[in-house]
């Protein structure tokens, strides 16, 4: 049985423009240069750098019917609406506050070996068969940006089967991965951490203290991890300052050798800061990198063919299309413009209401005057939506005069102290890294120590939440933060 009814519903729907302006706000500057360059590429109606204002005489005034997806007619087209005596359009009265000191705007790229070519390479000075060869080849191949080859000999043995045609045993693949082990940097080819430092201390000048070393990682890795020194020192019959010289032999050796080869071809993120705070005469000042500014116009041949089919007499089918082309082309050059004057619009007033948010803090530096801040607090003060302050920070950074930092940084969740007052839990956990590093590192302090110390400061918090900061703040537990 069929049933009909009516159902009302309230939707709303992002155009594409919206969507395409959010993904716009949430590009950092580096990113944005990059786009930039992608949409000047793509529309031939859009163009950059700066334009001869003396020749200029006509351009389009505002027109908000951007959909492309509808069926366009000629005859429709009012070619007076993009044709102005307009001299100055308003996309061109914009501030641009790019100095002159960052007109590089390329990033150069290091150019060198990759890590895995860098160690066959070395293969090169071996002798081996062409069996040992092809081997080593897989291994230096199977070997990760930190250095190790994290699978089983069996694993490589079958895929040398099945992908190389190379039909061998285990104990041939372990010989061969002994002269893997050969290569620099040292440690490289290992399979786990122990055999790792093992490697690499099995190549230094053999000294007493290198020769401890190896017996701790080859016969006492687990005891050592868990820094059992009592138990070091009674199963090696070593005094307390024996075991402390052993112990910084390994300190000075590298847990990740491959992240020591400069040109292991991994991208590397360079940070460009999106924003400048300053102190000028005790007051803050908030620059917005110049980079998100940048100098656009629209073409003035597409406009000059506008000119042309306006003053054409016979309009001819093909005069037609190239005009729904070119109205096309101009609507998505003006919209890229009109975007990016409100992308820095709002990048620059969310930065701004965060400054002012956390003023204490950008004046001194001292984390302990950041305030409580979620995203909804900002929100309400510029009168935005949650998730467009969410795009800003957390893909922007600001140089302030205490570094670099990311802006999503400055927000942190409140808790009550004992005078009832909202502190940050930021400032908890400076506090807390404080009393770590002040700690007595032959006896560090549990979690339930630190609680008790924390309320004797006035932040009353449980020992499970002191665990839970520490975790976040990358602090192991107190046995494994003692020091001999």
């Amino acid at each position: 049985m069929l049933k009909q009814h009516l159902q009302f519903k309230l939707s709303q729907k992002l155009s594409p423009q919206q969507i395409q302006l959010m993904k716009l706000i949430q590009l950092p500057t580096q990113a944005f240069e990059q786009r930039l360059k992608q949409e000047l590429e793509e529309n031939p109606a859009l163009e950059g750098g700066k334009e001869n204002k003396d020749e200029f005489d006509s351009e389009f005034d505002n027109n908000d019917d951007y959909n492309d997806n509808e069926s366009i007619n000629a005859e429709d087209i009012n070619v007076d609406e993009y044709l102005s005596d307009d001299e100055i359009p308003d996309y061109r009265t914009q501030t641009n506050n790019y100095s002159s000191d960052d007109e590089e705007k390329t990033m150069p790229y290091a150019a060198g070996t990759s890590f895995t070519q860098y160690l066959i390479n070395q293969l090169n000075t071996y002798r081996l068969s062409d069996e040992e060869r092809d081997i080593a080849e897989f291994l230096v191949g199977s070997v990760d940006e930190s250095g190790y080859i994290r699978r089983s000999l069996s694993d490589i043995m079958d895929d040398l089967a099945f992908t190389q045609n190379v039909y061998t045993e285990e104990n041939k693949i372990e010989d061969v991965l002994k002269i893997v082990h050969q290569l620099d940097p040292a440690g490289v080819g290992a399979r786990n951490l122990q055999e790792c430092l093992s490697i690499q201390l099995h190549r230094k000048e053999k000294t007493p203290d290198t020769e401890l070393a190896i017996g701790i990682i080859d016969k006492a890795f687990e005891q050592f991890t868990k820094k059992h020194y009592q138990k070091l020192i009674q199963k090696f019959d070593i005094s307390e300052i024996q075991l402390k010289d052993a112990i910084s032999e390994i300190e000075h050796l590298n847990p990740k050798p491959g992240g020591s080869y400069s040109g292991n071809n991994r991208i590397v993120e360079h940070i460009v800061p999106d924003f400048a705070i300053k102190i000028v005469d005790g007051e803050l000042e908030l620059t917005l990198n110049g980079r998100n500014a940048p100098e656009l116009h629209v073409s003035r041949e597409y406009n000059n063919m506008l000119k042309g089919y306006k003053d054409s007499k016979d309009k001819s089918k093909s005069q037609k299309d190239a005009v729904i082309f070119i109205k096309q082309k101009l609507d998505a050059a003006k919209w890229f413009i009109e975007a990016i004057k409100q992308r820095q619009q709002t990048l620059f007033v969310t930065m701004s209401a965060i400054m002012h948010y956390q003023k204490e803090y950008f004046l001194t530096g001292d984390e302990r005057n950041l305030k409580p801040m979620i995203l909804k607090d900002i929100a309400d003060e510029i009168s935005m939506d949650v998730s467009t302050v969410s795009r800003v920070a957390n893909s922007k950074y600001v140089d302030t005069p205490y570094g670099t930092k990311l802006i999503k940084e400055f927000f942190s969740e409140s808790m009550k102290n004992d005078q009832g007052e909202d502190v940050s839990t930021r400032e908890i956990k400076k506090i807390l890294e404080t009393v770590i590093e002040e700690e007595d590192k032959k006896k560090p302090l549990t979690d339930e120590t630190l609680a008790g110390i924390l309320k004797e400061k006035g932040y009353p918090i449980a020992r499970r939440t002191v665990a839970k900061y520490r975790e976040q703040l990358d602090i192991p537990v107190a046995r494994l933060r003692k020091k001999i």
